[in-house]
C-alpha cells in the first residue's frame, strides 16, 4: 500500500490541480477502487501530520494544497500561473526573438499589445522600445519558469525545437 500511496501522492503533487479518481488511475494504472482508498488513507495521513500540506476532495476530485495557515508564505514564493491565452503570444516571442512587437501585430493581431503588457508584467519577456516599436525578447525568469537551462536566445530556440517535436 506505501507504493500505491507514493504513487498517488506524486500525481496529485505534480498535477497542480485537482484529479478524479479515474485520471489518478489511468496515470498511475491503480485500480480504481485501490485509489479511493488509497486517498483516505492519504488524506488522513496528511491531516493528522505535520505537513503545511494537504489532501483535500472537491466534488468528485481530490488534489493537493496548502493548509490555509500556510498560504501566505506559498504565495510570496509561488510562480504566477500564465494564462492559456498568453502561451500562443510567448511561444511566438520565444521562438522567434528578438522579434518586433509590430511584427507580432501581424502575426496574430492587436490582442498582442495587451498580452505584451501582461508578459512585461510577470517578467516573462522584456519589451525595449525599437523607435515606434518594442523589441521583445524573453527573461531568464522565462527560461527559470518552463525548465529551459539555457538564457541564450538561439539556444532556446534550438530547445523549443528539440522539446516540441517529441509528439
Amino acid at each position: 500500500m506505501d507504493s500505491v500511496r507514493r504513487k498517488i501522492e506524486a500525481a496529485l503533487f505534480s498535477a497542480g490541480r485537482p484529479l478524479s479518481i479515474k485520471e489518478i488511475s489511468d496515470i498511475t494504472s491503480i485500480p480504481e477502487v485501490k485509489v479511493e482508498r488509497a486517498l483516505i488513507v492519504l488524506k488522513e495521513d496528511y491531516k493528522s501530520g505535520e505537513s503545511a500540506l494537504e489532501v483535500s476532495k472537491a466534488g468528485d476530485k481530490w488534489g493537493m494544497q496548502v493548509k490555509s495557515d500556510y498560504v501566505r508564505y506559498a504565495r510570496a514564493v509561488a510562480r504566477p500561473e500564465i494564462k492559456p491565452k498568453l502561451l500562443k503570444t510567448l511561444a511566438l516571442i520565444a521562438y522567434h526573438q528578438p522579434v518586433k512587437q509590430s511584427k507580432l501585430n501581424q502575426m496574430i493581431g492587436n490582442r498582442i499589445y495587451d498580452h505584451v503588457k501582461e508578459l512585461s508584467e510577470l517578467e516573462v519577456i522584456s519589451a525595449k522600445p525599437a523607435g515606434r516599436t518594442k523589441t521583445l525578447t524573453t527573461t531568464e525568469k522565462f527560461s527559470e519558469y518552463f525548465g529551459i537551462p539555457t538564457t541564450d536566445t538561439k539556444e532556446i530556440k534550438e530547445y523549443l525545437l528539440k522539446n516540441t517535436q517529441k509528439s
